[in-house]
């Protein structure tokens, strides 16, 4: 009998490798933002606040709204990114019984 190690390397057909790096980055990726986010603006804040400068406050405040956005962004792409790997997992671009084959064995490797 073949182990479930065994079976997914054949449905990976060789790409688990990536495909484990992959969701290790985006895991990194969408668990590190908000904590850099709210790290990089309590200090940068607490040295505007601490400097009495309200100029400084400003420009603190406002590196503080593009770093969101810029967080949210890149928090989003990597949502898109697994998103758009589950979608061609599930064999959702094409109906062909080629794609749904292969695609079936994508969404073994995608979702393991």
């Amino acid at each position: 009998m073949l182990d479930l190690f065994q079976l997914l390397d054949d449905a990976c057909q060789g790409l688990r490798p990536l495909v484990t790096l992959v969701k290790g980055v985006l895991g990194i990726i969408q668990f590190a933002i908000p904590i850099l986010l709210i790290l990089l603006g309590t200090i940068d804040l607490g040295k505007a606040v601490i400097s009495s400068d309200d100029k400084e406050v400003k420009a603190s405040q406002s590196r503080l709204i593009k770093r969101c956005i810029y967080a949210v962004a890149i928090f989003f792409v990597a949502t898109l990114v697994s998103l758009i790997m589950r979608l061609v997992a599930n064999g959702v671009a094409d109906d062909t019984s080629q794609v749904k084959s292969n695609t079936s064995s994508w969404a073994e490797c995608w979702n393991s």
